[in-house]
């Protein structure tokens, strides 16, 4: 009876175990149906927004004049301007100043070189005249003499041609500076009163605009970044916003920190309207997903991320990351038969992003693939432009997942 009454309490012990045991849900595998879609492959990284199409505005003096007075500066930083705008002006009378002493300057170089081509002159006519026996004897200038003479007037002439130069090109300048694009004043140098010389910086100029960036790209991904290549910008302040852009530089030396290897790449945000005109020309009937609000405007310094396209498909079957296993090379899926089973599929697989992967070869759009138990699958449609919580500000990391 003892053994018996262990043995039934035994046996409540494990029913009881395995009830508990079973009321925990185990997850179903998930079937998803293979659908078309767009893919794209890129490279983001993080950077900040900068003016890219800046004008250093100078004063042009004579060159022979030592220095101007400034009459007038005409703008502050920040002011918007205009193409052909008044920026500042010089002191007139000493522009006038100037110009006389360079007349006067060319005036004496050509009396200078008159007066040496008249020695030259009077040189080869001088003859000596000498009486041997009942014999007269005429000789000729000293050889040596000429000589000096006519490089005299050579450098006379050089100094004439000098001074006609300088005076013709005085007579071009202006003492006024103006924009030579619509923009707006970044930097004032100098103020009225100041005293400049030629190349002297008055006022730096941009264009609003335009803008670029620079980013760092690690050395796992530099080497599918290419010259003149596509780009989007998102302004991380507009969300939903995207500019086009292109890759106008890539630095062929490594910026090396902590032992971190990444390159350093230069992307210029593309005007809208190039951008459409250019697709218009060339037949495509797609819009720029980018809308600009009339009120936004971009400015300097804000933070930016910025997609590199390394590869993109339309209109490809597509099939999450998470349904497919590998085997050396050979790509499978789990494809559900009617009668609740599955079977193994091989595949042949294109370009895959860090969600969904291209299938150029082994399954049918319709066809339904398994999401095995643990996995997710975020949409059984292909989203498009989505990117990984969290991961899109690391600079130099690649839009496929590791």
């Amino acid at each position: 009876m003892l053994i018996t009454l262990v043995l039934c309490s035994m046996s409540i012990m494990s029913l009881s175990c395995a009830s508990e045991s079973g009321s925990e849900s185990v997850p179903d595998n998930q079937i998803v149906t293979v659908q078309r879609g767009d893919l794209t492959v890129d490279i983001t990284a993080s950077g900040n927004l900068a003016l890219s199409h800046k004008e250093e505005i100078a004063f042009d003096i004579p060159g022979r004049v030592e220095g101007i007075t400034v009459e007038e500066i005409l703008v502050e930083e920040g002011d918007s301007v205009e193409e052909g705008q008044l920026l500042a002006k010089l002191d007139t009378s000493e522009w006038n100043d100037a110009l006389t002493t360079l007349e006067r300057d060319l005036l004496q170089a050509e009396i200078n070189l008159e007066n040496a081509e008249y020695a030259l002159d009077k040189a080869e006519e001088e003859t000596t005249t000498s009486i041997v026996g009942d014999i007269v004897v005429k000789e000729s200038a000293d050889s040596h003499d000429i000589d000096i003479k006519e490089m005299q007037v050579e450098l006379a002439q050089a100094r004439f041609d000098d001074a006609r130069k300088a005076l013709e090109e005085a007579l071009e300048k202006s003492t006024e500076i103006t924009a030579p694009f619509d923009g707006f004043i970044t930097k004032v140098n100098v103020e009225g009163g100041a005293e400049v010389v030629t190349g002297m910086v008055a006022v730096e100029l941009a264009d609003p605009n335009k803008f670029e960036a620079d980013i760092l790209v690690s050395e796992m991904d530099i080497l599918q970044v290419k010259l003149d290549g596509e780009a989007w910008v998102q302004v991380d302040a507009m969300q939903g916003m995207r500019l086009p852009a292109k890759i106008t530089h890539i630095s062929p030396t490594a910026t090396i920190q902590q032992g971190v290897v990444n390159y350093e790449v230069k992307v210029e945000i593309e005007s809208l309207e190039a951008v459409m005109q250019e697709r218009q020309q060339a037949g495509q009937q797609e819009q720029v997903p980018a809308m600009i609000p009339e009120d936004f405007q971009l400015r300097e310094g804000l933070t930016i991320t910025v997609s590199i396209i390394v590869d993109q498909r339309t209109n490809v079957l597509l099939v999450p990351n998470s349904a497919i296993t590998t085997r050396g090379r050979q790509a499978y899926v789990q494809v559900p038969l009617p009668d609740g089973t599955t079977e193994e599929r091989a595949i042949t697989t294109g370009i895959s992003d860090w969600q969904y992967t291209e299938v150029t070869n082994g399954l049918n759009e319709g066809e339904q693939v398994v999401v095995p138990q643990g996995t997710t699958s975020t949409s059984t449609t292909p989203q498009q432009n989505q990117r990984p919580p969290g991961g899109i500000m690391i600079p130099g990391m690649g839009g496929r997942p590791g």
